[in-house]
């Protein structure tokens, strides 16, 4: 139970890593507080965990639907302790050279809003409550936070971006609020490509793209959601407390990877 008592809200947290980590947070003893887009996942996860859940339809580019999700996160639980920003979407690694002027602005629009605006909002909306708390904040990144190849130039862009913005929030914050960042690997997920880029990638089978995981890190591992979440609890406790700043790849070792 080492997160008893603790109240956490994640955006993106009704699938992929964002649901992972909403049920480990649980079991840990948290009340955890979700907003995500599709209704139908917030309802199953309102059912299943009952009062220890508070579920939000909600656009995380859009600064009052993060806003709405704090108020009722302290209105239901009283407080907030850890802020995640985990929602994301994805460019099917779509190749800069083939995608026409249009669809690139569109998808640029489209995809940093959600992965960069959307933590920026809600880091902003969460920041009054956190103070109070002396609570920390999580970004999910990525791999592609720091190599290329993990994604188009979008989603890679909007990593990195990601990355600049949890380091200068643990130096602006601190001492009162801790930032840090778990880099989920290539994981199986229903991450879906972004609209204005379908038509310009090729569908992958899971299948598929376990394997080419598998090859491109050394322990050779077509990672689940749930590989991930032990990063998280580690810095949503207050066992890592001294820890702020930081990134944890949980990669399958992308940074040994060497020549071969």
């Amino acid at each position: 139970m080492l997160l008893k008592d603790k109240v956490v809200l994640i955006t993106g947290g009704s699938s992929g890593i964002g649901e992972a980590v909403t049920r480990r947070f649980i079991e840990e003893g948290a009340k955890v507080s979700i907003i995500g887009r599709s209704i139908e996942p917030l309802i199953r996860m309102k059912d299943e965990f009952g009062e220890n859940i508070i579920t939000l339809q909600g656009d995380v580019s859009n600064y009052k639907d993060n806003e709405r999700a704090v108020e009722a996160t302290v209105e239901q639980f009283g407080k907030v302790d850890v802020f995640i920003a985990n929602a994301g979407v994805f460019d099917g690694f779509a190749k800069f050279a083939d995608v026409s002027p249009t669809a690139l602005s569109e998808a640029y629009d489209y995809l940093l809003d959600i992965n960069v605006k959307g933590s920026f909002f809600g880091a902003k909306a969460a920041l009054e409550e956190l103070q109070k708390t002396n609570g920390n904040i999580i970004f999910t990144v990525s791999g592609a936070s720091f190599y290329p190849d993990g994604g188009g130039v979008w989603y890679t862009a909007s990593k990195h971006a990601q990355i600049g913005l949890m380091r200068q929030l643990a130096f602006e914050l601190a001492p009162k609020i801790r930032v840090n960042a778990v880099a989920p690997g290539g994981t199986i997920t229903a991450l879906s490509v972004i609209p204005p880029l379908r038509s310009f990638v090729k569908t992958v089978d899971n299948e598929t793209k376990a394997s080419k995981i598998k090859k491109r890190n050394p322990l050779q591992l077509a990672q689940m959601p749930e590989d991930h979440v032990g990063a998280y609890v580690l810095l949503a406790s207050d066992q890592s407390r001294a820890i702020t700043g930081e990134v944890i790849s949980s990669d399958g070792g992308l940074s040994v990877r060497g020549l071969g």
